[in-house]
């Protein structure tokens, strides 16, 4: 669902409820700024995206640290 910055505002509560259904998107002039999601769907799937750049690796074990250098070396 999509609701603009004001809409949310004014009836939080509403979309609170409704986040455990679907996620929230929120705008502001037009564009997307937040996403509300519900706290039981939270997970990793932007550090799921990560390991995929330390191709040589063959076990997911890695650090942060090991990640942000990989990283850093691409640019």
């Amino acid at each position: 669902m999509i609701v603009n910055a004001t809409e949310f505002k004014t009836r939080a509560g509403k979309y609170l409820e409704i986040v455990d259904k679907e996620e929230v998107i929120i705008t502001r002039n037009g564009k997307e700024v937040a996403k509300l999601i519900p706290i039981k769907n939270q997970g990793t799937p932007n550090a799921d995206f990560l390991y995929g750049l330390l191709a040589d690796k063959e076990k997911k074990d890695v650090t942060a640290e090991q990640i942000r250098d990989e990283r850093i070396k691409e640019k």
